[in-house]
């Protein structure tokens, strides 16, 4: 196999976050529209830090100059920690707890308006406790953050590249 196809460009890591993100982001309407799987605020805060990841990789997959990509691929991976986090703290915390209105993620959900400018994507619709439900077995916020896992890997693959 040629190497560059194992290694890949730094374009073609930003196009496959993007799609993975699209993936995942298109699962979690699936999930919520079809199979009733409403999203608490630790939910619709992940599904935007996503959609951010994957607006950003597909930025990084168009831009020309390396600088760009290597800033971009800086914040991805910080977005990965946040969205990692998030689905963390949404399992072992907040899905414990009685309610998670007026937490981190419900302020910044709400402070960014988009639960009301886009209800059907990033609308509220449960607590974390009422959101607490597994996808094959495993909890739906440890998918995130299993790919919150995969866009650091291929955000860092990115950053040290030579």
């Amino acid at each position: 196999m040629s190497p560059v196809l194992v290694e890949g460009s730094a374009r073609q890591w930003f196009a496959a976050m993007a799609l993975a993100c699209s993936a995942a982001v298109g699962a979690a309407l699936v999930a919520q529209h079809a199979f009733d799987m409403r999203p608490c605020p630790w939910c619709i805060l992940q599904r935007l830090i996503f959609v951010a990841i994957g607006l950003l990789s597909l930025a990084g997959a168009i831009a020309q100059p390396r600088a760009a990509g290597r800033s971009v691929a800086a914040i991805t991976l910080l977005l990965a920690f946040a969205a990692a986090a998030a689905g963390l703290y949404q399992h072992f915390v907040a899905a414990r707890s009685s309610g998670c209105t007026l937490t981190l993620a419900d302020r910044i959900v709400s402070g960014l308006r988009l639960d009301l400018a886009l209800p059907d994507i990033f609308g509220v619709t449960a607590s974390c406790a009422d959101a607490a439900v597994a996808v094959f077995g495993i909890p739906f916020e440890f998918w995130s953050v299993a790919l919150a896992a995969v866009l650091g890997v291929g955000s860092l693959r990115i950053l040290t590249r030579p």
